[in-house]
């Protein structure tokens, strides 16, 4: 069995009129790529409460987790990093106020339909499944409570 590290990690999917909010990632991995806010979280802390933080650390939103939306793994081979995302959707209450800052050297909504490029692969497989979800009217009825 291979041996390397497991990073838990969480994501705020920030979403309003079919645009969702992405950040330009400002240090790798997949530096200079387009992702939705999120990062590790800390020892001892909350999932939603990590999303909460890493999207205010990122965005300066302010937001409370409805639920997980999305859980996916990446492995990065080259240096032996397994990450395990777990992707909350938020409900922002200061949406006006977006300030990239810490991990993010941009921050802004961008239609689910024509996304930025470069975009991560994780970011994309997220947008395939939410644009699912959006046109058959099923995004509340995949929320998994938090």
């Amino acid at each position: 069995m291979m041996k390397g590290e497991i990073i838990v990690g969480v994501g705020a999917v920030v979403l309003q009129n079919n645009e969702i909010l992405l950040v330009k990632r400002l240090n790798e991995p997949c530096k200079g790529c387009w992702a939705i806010p999120g990062g590790r979280i800390e020892f001892g802390e909350d999932l939603g409460e990590a999303a909460k933080r890493e999207l205010f650390e990122e965005t300066n939103i302010v937001a409370e987790p409805l639920g997980v939306i999305w859980v996916t793994n990446i492995y990065y081979k080259l240096k032996n990093i397994h990450y395990v995302i777990i992707d909350f959707l938020m409900k922002p209450s200061n949406i006006n106020e977006i300030k990239p800052g810490t991990d993010a050297s941009d921050a802004r909504f961008f239609s689910i339909n024509n996304p930025p490029h470069p975009i991560t692969s994780s970011t994309k497989k997220l947008l395939i499944y939410l644009k699912r979800l959006i046109a058959n009217n099923e995004l509340d009825k995949r929320i998994i409570p938090w």
